[in-house]
């Protein structure tokens, strides 16, 4: 019955992601924007948009974040997400790229925060960029952080902010999950939250 279950919730899952490039196409054409309009406000290009409207493109967390913050709509309202769990509790869980993301904010704004939990997995960078300002902390585990030229691990307790026009990625060291909380603007809207990094030396 477990597996069963378990088999049923990935399906979810699939199609849920599968309604996401008809769900953004039709968001979008009923606000009267064009692809040229959202590129210019994500910072995502033309092409890219397209094929993720199509299908021909999976849809990912460093693609939707600015997709729902130009839209003003919550991600997980954007994904559409299946009901889990309790159905009092209104956090729902997102699977995006093998990452469970929980979106902590349920209001549109200009700040949007989320707990992300990040599989041991030790994969090659992909860095992007988009349109946004990003602040991170990570809660257990020891996360990568790969921003412009720096290739970066950050332990617990540990916080970093930055600009997301950067090149960017972060993601497991591979030696275990890591669990963090991210806070993502608009460009221009910086949290002004720093924690004092340990030395490399210490403990």
């Amino acid at each position: 019955m477990a597996e069963d279950d378990g088999a049923g919730a990935a399906g979810a899952v699939r199609e849920a992601l599968d309604e996401v490039g008809p769900r953004l196409r039709r968001l979008r054409t009923e606000r009267g924007v064009t692809l040229s309009a959202l590129s210019e406000a994500t910072g995502i290009s033309k092409s890219t948009l397209s094929r993720l409207e199509s299908g021909q493109r999976r849809p990912s967390l460093e693609l939707l974040l600015p997709i729902s913050q130009a839209h003003q709509v919550p991600l997980d309202e954007l994904v559409g997400a299946p009901e889990v769990g309790d159905p009092r509790i209104r956090m729902k869980p997102l699977t995006l790229g093998g990452r469970t993301v929980v979106p902590l904010t349920r209001q549109p704004g200009s700040i949007q925060a989320y707990k992300m939990i990040i599989p041991a997995e030790r994969l090659t960078p992909d860095p992007r960029t988009h349109e946004g300002y990003e602040w991170m902390y990570v809660l257990a585990g020891r996360l990568r952080l790969v921003l412009a030229d720096h290739d970066l691990v950050l332990g617990a307790g540990e916080a970093a902010e930055f600009d997301t026009h950067l090149p960017h990625w972060f993601g497991s060291t591979g030696e275990g999950p890591v669990e963090i909380l991210s806070l993502f603007g608009r460009q221009g809207e910086r949290m002004h939250v720093r924690a004092q990094p340990k030395k490399r030396g210490d403990g």
